[in-house]
C-alpha cells in the first residue's frame, strides 16, 4: 500500500512493531489478517466522520486490492 513520505519513518517503526507482536504470538496469516481487518474497521468507525466512513472503506479496499495485484509480478 502506498506510504506518504511524511510518514515514512513512523510507518516503518509501526510496521516493525506490529510484525514483532504478531511474531511473538506466532500468529498465523489468517489470524493476522483478522486482527488487522478488525483494527482497520475500528479506526474507520472511531476516527473517521460518519459521512466519510463508506468512502474511506471503499478507498482502503481498492488500494489494498491494487497493492496485492501489483505484487503478482514481483514474485
Amino acid at each position: 500500500m502506498p506510504v506518504l513520505s511524511k510518514y515514512d519513518k513512523q510507518f516503518d517503526q509501526l510496521l516493525s512493531e506490529l510484525e514483532a507482536v504478531m511474531d511473538k504470538h506466532q500468529a498465523p496469516a489468517d489470524l493476522r489478517l483478522m486482527v488487522l481487518g478488525n483494527l482497520a474497521t475500528h479506526v474507520i468507525n472511531h476516527q473517521v466522520a460518519p459521512g466519510q466512513r463508506q468512502a474511506i472503506a471503499d478507498k482502503f479496499a481498492k488500494v489494498l486490492t491494487s497493492s496485492v495485484d501489483a505484487q503478482k509480478g514481483a514474485h
